[in-house]
C-alpha cells in the first residue's frame, strides 16, 4: 500500500500548482491578430467550440507560461508571465468572454477564487457585463458564509467564504480561477454556491492539469473525478484553456537561483 508520504513525494515530482515565470523571447510575441482565426468558418463557430483545449491560441499563450522549480515542485506554472504582456492578457480575457458570450443571459454572477481569480475574473465580468464576487479565505470579509475545509496538493485548507447576499437562490454562477489540479479549491467554491442555493454553470481556468482528472489507482495521485463524485459535484463541468501537454517551455533560471517558495 502506498503511504501518504510516498503519495506526496510523487505529487512533488510531477505536479505544477498554478504559479510563476520568466519572460519569453521576443520572437514569441503574441497579439490578437496572430491568435485570431480569420476565416468565415471560425467566425460562425460558437465560443464554446471555437477555442479547444490546447488549440492554436492555447499553444501560443503557453509560451508565456514556462515552468521552473518552486516550492520543491519541478514544474511550477504562474500567470505572472502573461500578466506582464498586456496583449496576451487581453487575448485570454477575450477568449473567456467569447466562450460565454452566447450564453451570457444564462449567467447571473461571476465568482473569482482567492487570489488569482481576483485578477482574471473582473475583466471577464466586465466584458460580459456581469457582477463579480470574491470567494476569499476565511476571516477576510464581513457577513460571510464558509464552506467546509478541503484538501489540495499542498495539504489541508480551512475553506472559502463568500458574502451572504452575493448569491441568491437560483443564481447561475460562473467560477473563475487560474489553474485546476486536484480540484480541492474548486470543490470548495462549488459547495459555497450550493449552500446558497445557486447553480454552478461551469468552472473555467486558464490551466487544467489533466493528470488529476482520473488517474489510475496505482499512481498514488488524487482523483478529481472521485472527489467531485464524493461531494456530489459530478454534474459541474470544468474547462481549461491549456493543459500540461503543451506547457513545455522551461524557464531559463538566473545564476544562483534559489527555491525559496513557501506553502501559502
Amino acid at each position: 500500500m502506498t503511504t501518504p508520504t510516498t503519495k506526496r513525494q510523487r505529487l512533488l515530482q510531477i505536479i505544477t500548482p498554478g504559479q510563476s515565470l520568466a519572460t519569453p523571447s521576443s520572437n514569441n510575441h503574441i497579439s490578437s491578430s496572430t491568435c485570431g482565426n480569420e476565416n468565415n468558418n471560425d467566425k460562425m463557430m460558437s465560443g464554446k467550440t471555437k477555442y479547444e483545449q490546447d488549440g492554436k491560441e492555447a499553444k501560443e499563450i503557453a509560451e508565456y507560461l514556462p515552468y521552473f522549480p518552486f516550492k520543491g515542485v519541478p514544474r511550477f506554472y504562474d500567470i505572472g508571465g502573461f500578466l506582464y504582456k498586456p496583449e496576451v492578457f487581453q487575448r485570454i480575457v477575450d477568449i473567456f468572454a467569447e466562450r460565454y458570450s452566447e450564453e451570457a443571459n444564462k449567467i447571473d454572477v461571476i465568482a473569482g477564487l482567492d487570489a488569482r481569480g481576483f485578477i482574471l475574473g473582473p475583466p471577464i465580468a466586465l466584458a460580459l457585463k456581469k457582477p463579480f464576487i470574491m470567494m476569499r479565505k476565511k476571516g477576510k470579509m464581513p457577513n460571510s458564509v464558509s464552506s467546509d475545509g478541503y484538501k489540495t496538493e499542498y495539504g489541508n485548507r480551512s475553506g472559502l467564504t463568500v458574502q451572504n447576499d452575493k448569491i441568491k437562490e437560483g443564481d447561475r454562477v460562473l467560477i473563475i480561477d487560474d489553474l485546476v489540479a486536484t480540484g480541492g479549491t474548486l470543490s470548495s467554491a462549488i459547495s459555497l454556491v450550493k449552500m446558497l442555493k445557486g447553480v454552478v454553470v461551469e468552472c473555467a481556468c486558464v490551466v487544467e492539469l489533466k493528470m488529476f482528472i482520473d488517474p489510475p489507482a496505482e499512481s498514488g495521485l488524487p482523483s478529481r473525478t472521485k472527489l467531485f463524485t464524493d461531494l456530489g459535484h459530478q454534474d459541474v463541468p470544468v474547462w481549461g484553456l491549456i493543459s500540461e501537454d503543451v506547457l513545455t517551455n522551461e524557464a531559463e533560471l538566473p545564476k544562483g537561483y534559489v527555491d525559496d517558495g513557501e506553502e501559502h
